[in-house]
This record gives structure tokens, sequence and C-alpha cells, in this order.
């Protein structure tokens, strides 16, 4: 039984944080790692079904990029207006129903409008859960915190690697329609699942966060008399906007075309690709629990600049030693740290602003990290068939982390 003490020394029973913290790695394993990361494994298969080239399918994983752009600051704003846990369940909401009409779209726009709209729902879900841990930890957990629930994305990519192939074996030329449907009905659920077990602060419960000795608090008024000058006005947010943009470049090129280059330059098959991207997944279940923990203790400056590091060397092998030991350490290390990176972003922006105004600061650095994954499929599909090779789209990718990793750096942060 976990106990925290508050200012009059009152002992409460278990505290609810940890039953928010599991429905927040939910909402992150259905609103990215279903409505987003699936598409690498899906990608030939959509591509054989719906005619497209890698042009094509870099623009439809940008269709639902953008779509969660159109929502990176306004999910964090809607959240403190009406409350995280009503706008995460309504972004679950639409991500489960478009991706049910991706699965039924027979054409490119139509898969396009469909996935854009799923984009959509993610922002609103995924961005708001991040803001909400701000709320039930105190910055010296944040990290932790924020970094156990980006592990959603990791237990989707162990399920959905070796699941794809099953259904594509199943089901034919409709395996990736019927995966679609299924991850649908997944998010559906926890939809409902947010709706009932999320609470937006704790003093809904007589709680405080866990951590602190009181909850911090600003005056519960409209919207309008909030502060939100100072989430527009300082330098910082900005800065750390623009390093997180390198981060949306980077990764989604290496995420969205994993699959696809282990197929086309590696000559693996759709099952092997789909072990190696599960065994990525397995190697990343625990990278935000660590580097999370890592970032309260070194400083968020230090622990990004690290961890870009680690993704320009993951993503510099795969047309730096292009053989089946050179893909592994690749996926090894990008999974060793893959989903840190917004973790502590989101824990930076609870340190910066405080809890009830971190979800707005999130959103707005957020509107960075989509400009960069907006981008980065549709260049690295334009590299691609430009050069009939993956290559030049990943050394793009490298150059781009590591100037993340200066960037971070460079941030005006005390540690």
């Amino acid at each position: 039984m976990i106990e925290i003490q508050i200012s009059d020394s009152k002992s409460l029973r278990s505290h609810y944080s940890w039953i928010v913290l599991g429905m927040a790695t939910l909402v992150v394993f259905g609103s990215l790692g279903l409505a987003r990361f699936s598409y690498s494994v899906l990608l030939p298969s959509m591509q054989k079904g719906l005619g497209m080239d890698n042009t094509f399918g870099g623009a439809l994983a940008t269709a639902n990029l953008i779509g969660y752009l159109l929502f990176a600051v306004a999910g964090g704003v809607l959240a403190a207006r009406f409350g995280p846990r009503r706008v995460i369940a309504s972004g679950l909401t639409v991500a489960a129903i478009s991706m049910f009409m991706t699965g039924m779209a027979h054409s490119i726009a139509e898969a396009a409008i469909w996935f854009a709209l799923a984009g959509i729902g993610s922002g609103a879900s995924n961005v708001p859960v991040m803001g909400l841990l701000a709320a039930w930890f105190a910055p010296n957990r944040r990290g932790l915190a924020t970094g156990i629930a980006v592990a959603g994305s990791s237990i989707a990519i162990i399920l959905v690697g070796p699941l794809v192939p099953y259904f594509q074996v199943a089901y034919g030329d409709n395996g990736w329609r019927m995966c679609w449907f299924i991850f649908g009905g997944v998010t559906l659920v926890l939809a409902v699942g947010a709706a009932t077990i999320l609470r937006n602060r704790p003093s809904e419960l007589g709680q405080v966060p866990v951590g602190a000795e009181h909850e911090e608090t600003i005056p519960d008024k409209k919207i309008h008399s909030l502060p939100w000058g100072e989430v527009f006005k300082r330098q910082i947010v900005w800065l750390v906007g623009f390093v997180y943009l390198a981060f949306g470049f980077s990764y989604i090129v290496y995420m969205t075309f994993f699959n696809k280059c282990l197929i086309a330059e590696g000559g693996y098959t759709q099952v092997e690709a789909g072990r190696l991207f599960m065994l990525m997944g397995w190697f990343s279940l625990f990278c935000g629990i660590i580097w999370g923990s890592v970032s309260d203790m070194i400083g968020r400056k230090m622990a990004l600049a690290i961890v870009f590091l680690v993704h320009t060397v993951a993503y510099s092998l795969f047309p730096l030693w292009p053989t089946p030991l050179g893909f592994t350490i690749s996926a090894i290390l990008f999974g060793l740290s893959a989903w840190s990176i917004p973790g502590i972003m989101a824990a930076t922006c609870g340190d910066i602003l405080g809890p009830r105004l971190a979800p707005a600061a999130l959103g707005l650095i957020t509107l960075f990290l989509g400009i960069g994954q907006a981008a980065g499929p549709f260049v690295a599909g334009v590299l691609a068939d430009t050069t009939n090779s993956y290559w030049p789209a990943l050394w793009l990718s490298a150059g781009v982390a590591f100037l993340g990793a200066i960037g971070s750096l460079m941030l005006p942060l005390k540690k």
C-alpha cells in the first residue's frame, strides 16, 4: 500500500496518481502506438493495396502528422479550459473512428483524409495526457512519471510487430484493413476507460501530487483570466520547441520507413522486419523510465543531448552498416532511447510553467514537433523515389538529430 503525507499530517490510502499514470500509459498506447506507429508495419501492404509509391506513402504519414499538428496547441488549450479528461476521451474517440474509416478507404485521397483525422484525435489525446501528469506528480517525480507513460508506444510496437504479419497471412490483401478495424476498436475501449478513470487534479479526490506536501494551484478563474501570456512570452518555451522540432523530423523518418527499408534495402521478409520492429519495442519498453529518471538527476538538457546523440548513431547505422547485425544494433540503440525525449519535454514544461499551464506549454512545443513530423516523411519519401535509395533520408535524419543534441546543450535551463 502506497501512502503519502499531506500538510495536515493525514495519511491517505493508495494514491490515485498511479491509476492515472496507468491510464495515461494506455492513452499513449492507443493515441500514438496504434494510431501512428503501426503505420510503419502496415505501409508495405497499404502501398500495394492503394497503389502508393514512396512519395505517397510518406505523404499519407504527413497527412496524419498534419492532423496531429493542428491539435498540438488546441489540445493543450482545450484541456486547460474544459479539463484534460474530457478532451482526452474525445480525442481517442475521434482517433478510433478515423482508424475504422482508414481501413475502409479505397483510394489514396480517402485514406489521407481519414488518417489526418486520426492524427487530430491523437493530438487531442496525447498532448493533454502528458500535461496531465504534471498535476499529479511533483517536479522531482515528473521525469519518471512521463517516462512510464511513453512506454505505451513501446507496448504497441511489441504487439503490432508480430500481429500485423499474422493478419496479413490470415486475411490476405485485406489484412491491413482488418488491422485498422482492430486497432480502432481497442482505441474506442480506451476512450471509455479515459472518460471513466482519469481525474483532472489530485484535489478532486482530496489528494496532493506524489512527492509534494501540497498541490500547486492557480485560482480557479475563467480561461481568459489565466496568465496565458506566460506561455507565449517565455523565450525558453520557444527554444525548447525548436529542439523538439529536430526530434520530430529525425525520428519519424526512421520510424515511418523502418520496415520498408529493411525489406527494400536489407532483403528482409515482412515477418522478419516485423520481428525486428518488435525487438525494438521490447528494448524501448523502459527507455522513458530510465531517461526520465536520468533527467531528474542530471538535468533535462544534458539528458536530451545524450539521447539525441544516441539517435544520431542509430540512424547512421542503417546506411553505414547495412547488414542484419547493423540493423539490429540500430534498432536496439533507438529502442533504448526511443520515447525518452517526449517524456523529458513534458517534464520540462511542468518545470518551467507549473502544472496548470503545462498542457498549454506542451501544446505549444508540440506544434514544433508536429512541423518536424509533418515534413519528415514527405521529404524522406521524395528522396527515396529520387535516389532509389533510403540511405540519403537516413543520413539527413542523423544530421538533424545531431543538431538537436547541440541545441539541447544551448538551452537556458538550470541544468
